[in-house]
């Protein structure tokens, strides 16, 4: 599951029309939403922020990544929630392991700044890009795989329409509200998530929420 939201960002325009559509088509759903009242999805950030984030985030607790989050864009002096891609690649590495980074994400996060400095990215096409393809394009830098590609689409571009059947917490959150707790396989998720369409990432996060009542972010 995404970590837990601190401040408030852009939501979507669609959000009250996707909530009507699922409540018509689904009774988990037509009794979930209303327990949320007014929350609803966010996206912060920049694009090169977000998924630097995310990479700086993995295999380490909420806390300790947005710790070193901290301590890395301090390295440049700027606003800890926002980084350029030039700010990262004029870091000296050890610079970078000195304030928690591994070997690793160092690796990975000069990867990511080299893919948006060189263009290998398409960000102000993004908008015009079917999903598939944007994941397609991410996918092929070092540290991402398809589950951050999924977030990115949900909490950035706010992706409408996103199912993402590698996150443990929307199995267990259609386990526990579709199935009574039994285990729920990848093929059951996807023909339940068809259901959801055109409005699964607004499903899956109501799911997540019906796990932890705070509001989830990427």
């Amino acid at each position: 599951m995404p970590a837990k939201a601190q401040t408030a960002g852009v939501t979507p325009d669609y959000w009250d029309d996707a909530c009507k559509h699922l409540s018509k088509r689904d009774r988990v759903m037509k009794k979930l939403i209303p327990q949320f009242g007014e929350a609803r999805l966010s996206s912060r950030g920049d694009a090169f922020t977000t998924l630097a984030r995310s990479i700086v985030g993995q295999q380490i607790s909420v806390k300790a990544a947005q710790s070193v989050w901290d301590k890395f864009a301090a390295l440049v002096g700027g606003v800890p929630h926002r980084l350029t891609p030039e700010d990262v690649l004029a870091l000296e590495a050890l610079a970078m392991r000195g304030v928690g980074l591994s070997q690793r994400k160092v690796e990975y996060v000069s990867d990511l700044a080299r893919h948006f400095v060189d263009g290998t990215v398409h960000v102000n096409q993004w908008q015009a890009m079917d999903d598939e393809a944007i994941i397609d394009e991410l996918v092929v830098i070092r540290g991402i795989g398809r589950w951050t590609a999924e977030m990115f689409l949900i909490f950035h571009l706010m992706r409408p329409n996103v199912l993402p059947l590698d996150d443990l917490g929307l199995l267990k959150g259609i386990s526990q509200s579709y199935f009574s707790g039994e285990p729920v396989s990848r093929a059951e998720a996807r023909e339940l998530g068809e259901g959801w369409a055109p409005y699964r990432s607004v499903a899956t996060w109501y799911l997540w929420r019906s796990l932890d009542p705070l509001p989830v972010e990427y």
